[in-house]
């Protein structure tokens, strides 16, 4: 029996690991390790400023044209010609177009510049309005504009700004990736998009994210993650870059998920706003001076990797980043979903306080398209964020 039960639970791990999309093409979008030994008819391509189409054996071929040719000159061809690509200020650069069907798997990148004013957006199959709609730090998890290391297992960000992303993204007749810089200054981005050209199965959906702020809270005490998602798809991640605006702990507010038809009462809500982000008790520890302090944490589905000022507690002006990916328990949903979360603080008496804070966030999820309209991505100046001492 007991062996029984441990290949069962074997089973269940590998099942969770192993994509559907293995099923139509062995292995061609691999996600863990659960198909890793499958060979596939897959092609592997990338796409970088070494090879802008992704074609085959036509990386590395850059001359006096490559934006490293100064330093390569004594070298010549196939000697680190091109490595980057530099955007001016107010313009978009296309990072890559792709003829699908196909998924990307991986994305590294290190952009410089004022991550909040460099937008990323992702276009499938000849769509006119964006999935993805997100500054580039609040994509990966940095939305502070700083460096911070993230080990998950959707997002990684490793020294000194190198930015990763996991999340699988298929595609059936094409991709699009640009990055806006609306910053005033140009900035440069080494980069690499890796991907498979390969078959889709017919029940996989496309990966969006939306980019939302309020600054204060348009209604006391609540904010808005995402609304108006219209179709079929699951819900799989979160991310929230939280300034608080009041004295104490801010983080008692639940998470709800309103869902298929959902209008006064949600179907799923949550206890605690470091309970959904899977902490405890306002992420406080003592450490070896007897104080207690926020603790920082970054593990494969949950994080608070981010605390500003990190040595303070409990104080106005605090700023927080925090992510939660649903990649085991995603939400479901068949016809539309919105997500809110609740800005709530104590005050003297044990009370509740609604507060006024500056929240932006990212959410992100799979559905089928056509996609509801998304609403207009904030102004620059509303964009941004007054940078601290």
């Amino acid at each position: 029996m007991k062996v029984i039960m441990l290949l069962s639970f074997v089973l269940g791990i590998v099942l969770v690991l192993l994509p559907v999309a293995s099923r139509a093409d062995g292995g061609g979008l691999a996600s863990g390790m659960g198909n890793l030994f499958q060979v596939s008819k897959a092609r592997s391509r990338s796409i970088s400023p070494e090879n802008f189409t992704g074609e085959k054996g036509k990386a590395a071929m850059a001359t006096t044209n490559g934006s490293a040719w100064n330093a390569a000159r004594e070298l010549g061809q196939g000697w680190k010609v091109s490595p980057y690509v530099r955007i001016q200020t107010r313009t978009t650069f296309t990072l890559a177009e792709i003829k699908g069907p196909g998924c990307i798997q991986q994305i590294w990148m290190t952009p410089t510049g004022n991550w909040r004013n460099s937008i990323l957006r992702f276009y499938w199959d000849d769509e006119a309005e964006p999935s993805i709609e997100v500054p580039v730090g609040d994509f990966f998890v940095c939305g502070w504009g700083r460096y911070c290391q993230i080990n998950s297992l959707a997002v990684c960000v490793n020294p000194g700004s190198a930015f990763n992303c996991y999340w699988q993204m298929p595609f059936r007749k094409k991709a699009r990736v640009t990055m806006e810089n609306l910053d005033d200054k140009q900035m440069t981005v080494y980069y690499q998009i890796n991907y498979t050209l390969t078959k889709i199965p017919r029940d996989a959906g496309y990966l969006h994210a939306q980019f939302r702020r309020e600054s204060p809270l348009k209604a006391k005490g609540l904010y808005t993650i995402v609304d108006g998602i219209k179709g079929q798809g699951h819900y799989v991640g979160t991310y929230l870059a939280w300034e608080v605006h009041s004295p104490g702990w801010w983080g008692e507010g639940e998470i709800k998920f309103y869902m298929d038809g959902d209008r006064e009462f949600p179907t799923i809500a949550g206890t605690g706003t470091e309970d959904y982000f899977c902490g405890s008790y306002n992420f406080d520890t003592k450490g070896p001076d007897g104080k207690n302090r926020y603790t920082i944490f970054s593990t494969p589905y949950t994080g608070l990797p981010q605390v500003l000022p990190p040595d303070k507690i409990y104080e106005v002006g605090q700023r927080f980043g925090l992510y939660r990916w649903h990649i085991v328990d995603p939400i479901r949903f068949e016809k539309d979903l919105k997500v809110t979360i609740q800005a709530l603080g104590w005050q003297s008496g044990g009370r509740y306080l609604q507060l006024e804070d500056d929240i932006a966030s990212v959410a992100f999820w799979y559905q089928r398209e056509p996609h509801a309209k998304f609403p207009p991505l904030p102004a620059r100046e509303a964009l941004n964020f007054t940078p601290q001492p």
